[in-house]
C-alpha cells in the first residue's frame, strides 16, 4: 500500500513538472492553446492576465462538488494532482522568459511535455482537475479510453479560443492533437487496451 502511495504521488509530481513546463516554458510564451480546464486557463490569462492554475482551481470547483457526490474515488484521486499541477503551473510561470522559439517547436516541444505529463498523472488515475475530471467519469461509464474523451474536449476549447482572442490555430491544434497522442499512448495499458473510442 505504502509503495502504490509513493508512486502515484512520484507520479504526480513528475507529471504536474512536465505540465509545468510545457504549458509556462513553451505554449504561453507563444500564445498556443492546450484543450480542456488547461486550455480555459490559458484563455483567461491571455485576455485578462489571470494566474492559469488559480483559474484552474476556481474553474474546477463545480465538477469537485459534483465529484464529492457522485464518486469520491474520482475526487480524492483527482484533488491531489489538481492542486499540485496548479501550484507548479503558477510556481513556474517565470520561465516563460527563458525560451525563445519559433512556434511551430513550441507547439512540438510544449505538446509533448503536457501530453506526458497528463498521461503520468491519469495512469495512476489523478488528473489536473476539471475536464480531464469530467472526462474519466465519461471514459468509466462509456468505456472509452480517456484520452479520446479528453481530445474532444480540448477541440470545443480550440475553436472558442480561436474565435474569442485568435490564437494561431494551427499550432494550437498541433499541441492539442499531440498531448492526446502522448495520453493515450501512456494510459493504453491502464485502459486495458481499450480502443482511441
Amino acid at each position: 500500500m505504502g509503495d502504490l502511495m509513493a508512486d502515484k504521488f512520484v507520479s504526480m509530481i513528475l507529471g504536474s513538472l512536465f505540465l509545468s513546463l510545457g504549458i509556462d516554458g513553451f505554449l504561453v510564451p507563444n500564445h498556443l492553446l492546450d484543450g480542456g480546464i488547461i486550455g480555459i486557463g490559458l484563455i483567461f490569462k491571455y485576455i485578462w492576465g489571470f494566474k492559469v492554475g488559480l483559474t484552474i482551481i476556481l474553474l474546477s470547483l463545480p465538477i469537485y462538488i459534483f465529484a464529492w457526490f457522485y464518486n469520491r474515488h474520482f475526487f480524492f484521486n483527482g484533488i491531489h494532482g489538481l492542486l499540485i499541477s496548479s501550484f507548479f503551473m503558477d510556481l513556474f510561470s517565470p520561465v516563460k522568459s527563458f525560451f525563445h522559439m519559433p512556434a511551430y517547436f513550441a507547439a512540438v516541444i510544449g505538446g509533448c511535455l503536457v501530453g506526458i505529463g497528463a498521461g503520468l498523472m491519469l495512469r495512476k488515475n489523478c488528473s489536473t482537475g476539471g475536464l480531464d475530471l469530467l472526462s474519466q467519469f465519461i471514459a468509466e461509464k462509456l468505456s472509452l479510453n480517456v484520452g479520446g474523451i479528453i481530445l474532444i474536449f480540448d477541440s470545443v476549447i480550440l475553436l472558442t479560443g480561436h474565435k474569442i482572442i485568435g490564437v494561431n490555430f494551427f499550432y494550437s491544434a498541433v499541441v492539442i492533437l499531440l498531448v492526446a497522442l502522448m495520453t493515450v499512448c501512456l494510459t493504453k495499458e491502464g485502459a486495458a487496451g481499450k480502443a482511441f473510442f
